[in-house]
């Protein structure tokens, strides 16, 4: 787990997509940092814990791997 150090202006979201790429990191985020749950925006100088990121797999492969599968 990492951490960071919020910059005044910061919020949920811009965190989770500067992480994660995208702002649905955002409920693990805020899961991973319960005692500030009700902040909407940050000042400067918060202490945020950040999960690792789970990068899930594909769940179907391209056509052209999958005659390599079958061979």
């Amino acid at each position: 787990m990492k951490t960071y150090r919020t910059i005044q202006g910061d919020t949920w979201d811009s965190i989770a997509f500067s992480f994660a790429g995208n702002a649905g990191f955002m409920t693990p985020l805020i899961e991973a940092n319960p005692d500030y749950t009700e902040v909407v925006i940050f000042p400067a100088g918060i202490l945020l814990q950040v999960p690792d990121i789970s990068v899930e797999a594909a769940s179907t492969l391209p056509p052209w791997r999958l005659e390599d599968e079958e061979s």
